[in-house]
């Protein structure tokens, strides 16, 4: 199995933590989602790795060991954009898969809407195309009622208090209790998530990203150019926060698309349901031409 160590890379005038492993210009990016870090991708990066790819999984600004620039402007999305396109660069990217899972699977969607780099391949994991995340939030009134949180996360200081209340007790209970299987979220692992949330700053960074966008992702921009690269969808259909009808009417928005849904798995499907994710994953990269080692 590849080795996978951790250093930091400057991009953007910031410092991101990363695991890494692999080398090269041919580079796999992994962004991770709200409340998580780079060790969300702990069970993925070998397997992409032996596939050829360099693979870099990063702390998203504001998270864990990476920078935490204060005030909500920081956290805008052209901002999170540009770490990501600075982030291929630092490396010398000169193939780019992005793999990504809730917050950053948003980040990745609009990267590859607004072609801020050539990808070779797209990766999503259990959050919606935005244009069809709009289209279900206006008709739906029961994806109203799921997304209720992204309202409480622009107060002021209660949900940083709530969620950071008894050690992160909250943090925690996310994790476990919207999985469907919870041995998937032992203690150490919940543990290094509230550690996370209890680095100063950190869990108002986080929510930062809700606050200075929320009214971005709900505003109907118009039409979108349709994604041209591959994309994968791999979507755990218990998520509570995030209906099934998300997955459906994509042929307007990307040109090349597969859906894999998986049954019995939570939001956090690439934690819950690894050995699947990666089965999927990987079937998929060389059903693409994307297993490098194969070359």
């Amino acid at each position: 199995m590849p080795e996978i160590t951790t250093r930091t890379v400057q991009a953007n005038g910031l410092t991101f933590t990363v695991d890494e492993a692999g080398e090269g210009p041919d580079i796999a990016l992994f962004l991770h989602g709200f409340p998580e870090s780079r060790f969300s991708w702990r069970h993925q990066l070998a397997p992409v790795a032996e596939l050829g790819w360099h693979v870099v999984a990063p702390d998203l600004r504001g998270y864990g060991e990476s920078s935490r620039p204060l005030g909500v402007a920081a956290y805008r999305l052209e901002h999170l954009l540009d770490d990501v396109a600075a982030l291929f660069d630092a490396y010398g990217a000169r193939r780019r898969l992005l793999i990504a899972h809730d917050w950053g699977a948003l980040i990745a969607w609009t990267f590859a809407i607004e072609r801020r780099r050539a990808l070779d391949g797209l990766v999503i994991m259990n959050v919606p195309h935005p244009s069809i995340f709009r289209a279900v939030l206006r008709r739906s009134w029961a994806q109203k009622k799921r997304s209720w949180y992204v309202l409480f996360f622009q107060l002021p200081w209660l949900p940083e208090a709530m969620l950071t209340a008894k050690r992160a007790r909250a943090v925690a209970g996310a994790f476990r209790g919207m999985a469907v299987d919870k041995s998937a979220f032992p203690k150490e692992v919940l543990d290094h998530y509230r550690a996370n949330a209890l680095r100063p700053g950190a869990m108002t960074a986080m929510l930062n990203y809700y606050r200075a966008n929320a009214r971005r992702l709900l505003r109907d921009g118009g039409p979108v150019p349709v994604i041209e690269v591959p994309t994968l969808m791999i979507w755990g259909e218990e998520d509570q926060a995030l209906g099934l009808e998300l997955t459906e009417g994509y042929t307007p928005y990307v040109a090349d698309f597969t859906l894999e849904r998986l049954p019995r798995v939570s939001h956090w499907v690439q934690q819950e349901a690894p050995a699947q994710v990666n089965a999927k994953l990987v079937a998929w990269l060389k059903a693409h031409g994307l297993d490098l080692a194969a070359r």
